[in-house]
Formats: structure tokens, sequence, C-alpha cells
């Protein structure tokens, strides 16, 4: 039994409906920035079965990964701060220009063990990779939730993360098929 002093996982705060922002402001469970901030979680966790399936030999691939979770955990503050206050308070919480440049660097590294994509493909593969696959999809769905808040409702560095975000799990479903030896299902 735990005692007064430990903290507890549930705080009761959320059983009618609502729940708070970073500001304090008490929304609706349903309001277009916690469902924003909803699928940011989706994805983050996505990636966690994505890691679980990563080859032990792909270590890289994993480290990646879990990079990007990081990465999303502050995206997800950004989201979920609608004062703009969080990013002045924690560093961490502050995704920039360099953090898009390591995905960048990232697809272009994976890119460069291709064979070059001539048509589209059917998402499959290993478990990783459709894994990866199914990433994707949902990363692209926080980035259509994050737009639809409107044009000043986050930093424009949200949208370039999650934008290169989508098209480095793409390349990554690419890459651990390719180094597994399964070839891509052309459409």
């Amino acid at each position: 039994m735990a005692d007064e002093s430990t903290p507890r996982i549930y705080t009761r705060t959320g059983d009618a409906g609502e729940t708070a922002l970073f500001d304090g402001t008490r929304v609706t469970k349903t309001d277009p920035r916690i469902e924003a901030c909803g699928d940011v979680d989706e994805l983050a966790a996505s990636l966690g079965v994505v890691r679980a399936l990563v080859p032990a030999d792909q270590v890289d691939l994993a480290r990646l990964v879990e990079d990007v979770q990081r990465g999303l955990f502050a995206v997800g503050a950004l989201v979920a701060d609608p004062s703009h206050r969080i990013s002045a308070r924690v560093t961490k919480a502050s995704p920039d220009a360099l953090d898009v440049g390591r995905l960048e660097r990232a697809i272009d590294e994976l890119e460069a063990g291709l064979p070059p994509l001539r048509r589209f493909i059917l998402a499959g593969g290993t478990p990783a990779g459709a894994a990866l696959h199914l990433a994707r999809a949902v990363c692209r769905r926080a980035e259509r939730r994050v737009v639809a808040l409107g044009r000043d409702a986050v930093d424009d560095i949200v949208l370039a993360y999650l934008n290169r975000l989508s098209d480095l799990l793409f390349v990554m479903a690419r890459a651990v098929n390719a180094r597994a030896g399964v070839s891509e299902t052309e459409w």
C-alpha cells in the first residue's frame, strides 16, 4: 500500500472530460490542441513499437528512433503550450533548426545506401519496416492536426520537424527492409 507521500499516476482532474494545457487553461479532451497532442503522443508510442522491432544488429536505427521519441516530447510540449511559455523555461522543449537538420542528415545517410525510388511502394516488409510505415502515417496525421490549429498556434519549427520526420520514417522503413534483404512491393 502506497503512503500519502508517494505520487500517484491518477489525479482525478480529468474525470469530467477536461484536461489542462501547460499554461493552466482547462479545455475539453476533444479540444483541437489536445487532439493534436494525442496524435503526437500516439506517434511517440508507435515509435516505441518500432524500437522493440528493430533488429539487434541495427543499433543505429534503434538509437535514431529513441532520439526522435525524445524530440516528440519537445514537440508535444510546444503543441500543449498555447501561451508559448514552456520553451522559454525548458530548453529541451525547444526543437530548433538544428534538430530538423539532424533529421535531414539522417535521411541523406540512409538514402545513400538505398536504390533510387522509381515508383510508389506499398507499406510492409519486415515487422519493423511495416511499423515504420504506420508511424509515418501517424506522423502525417499529427502534422495535419497541428496545421489545423492555425498559423500562429505553434512555432513554425514544429511543422518543419513533423514534415521532415515523416520523410525520415519513410526512408527508415525502406532502409530496415533493405538491410533485411526484403524487396519493396511496387504499386
